[in-house]
Parts: C-alpha cells; structure tokens; sequence
C-alpha cells in the first residue's frame, strides 16, 4: 500500500498575522517578557521590643491545674492496672472479667497513662510562656 505525503499544516490567516506582528521587539505581548516590578525598599527594622501577650492569673491557674490532672489521671492509669484493686474491680463486673485479666488491655490503659504524663510534662515546659522576657 503506497503512502502518500501528509499535507503541511499551516496556521490559519489570523493567527499567521498575530505572529508575524508579534515578533517584532516591542509590538507584541506573546514574545516580549514582562516588565520587572520596581524594587521595594525594605521596611526600616522596629527598634520596640516584640509585644507580648497579657497572662492573667486565671491563665496560670488554668494551666497549673491542667498539668495537675494529667499528672494525676497518667499516674492512676500508669499503675492501677497492676495492682489488686484492679483484680478486686474485675471480680465485681463479672462482664469485664475477661478484658480486665488481658495483659494487653492492663498494657493499652497504662500506655493512654504514659502519653498523659507525656501531656503533663509538655505543658510544664510550657509554662515558660507566662515568664516575662
């Protein structure tokens, strides 16, 4: 089967004129990159200190009393699932008996214990935010 040439393309009038004009410097908008933006000073640096926000004493109760509970909530859960209470609980909810003998639930309730002692000891750290600088 013989193969025949496949026809040149050629741009339509319209668009053959845009380019022709658009190639000569300074006519056209498709070739010509776009003029730069005029530098910008830069703003003189503020010589006054950062303002700091205002902490009321409620503000620091409130975080005192946060690090207090997840301290004493992440203690509780750390070690009561190891101790007899924890045995003495299962034997009265005889439902929970299973779940309550299961290392790995007494593993899962002291880890939910390390991570809110990990929560107590962050914002304890955090508490540098009510100092003055």
């Amino acid at each position: 089967m013989p193969t025949q040439p496949l026809p040149e393309k050629t741009p339509p009038p319209a668009l053959a004129a845009e380019t022709e004009t658009a190639a000569l410097p300074g006519q056209g908008a498709l070739l010509d990159p776009p003029p730069a933006p005029p530098l910008a000073a830069t703003p003189p640096a503020d010589p006054r200190p950062p303002e700091y926000r205002e902490y009321r004493w409620y503000h620091k109760m409130w975080a005192v009393l946060f690090i207090t509970f997840c301290l004493d909530v992440g203690l509780f859960l750390l070690i009561s699932p190891w101790t007899d209470a924890w045995d003495n609980f299962a034997a009265y909810a005889h439902a929970l008996r299973p779940y309550c003998d299961n290392l790995y639930v007494r593993g899962a309730i002291s880890g939910l214990g390390v991570i809110n002692l990990y929560i107590s000891l962050g914002e304890v750290f955090r508490l540098r935010r009510f100092s003055r600088h």
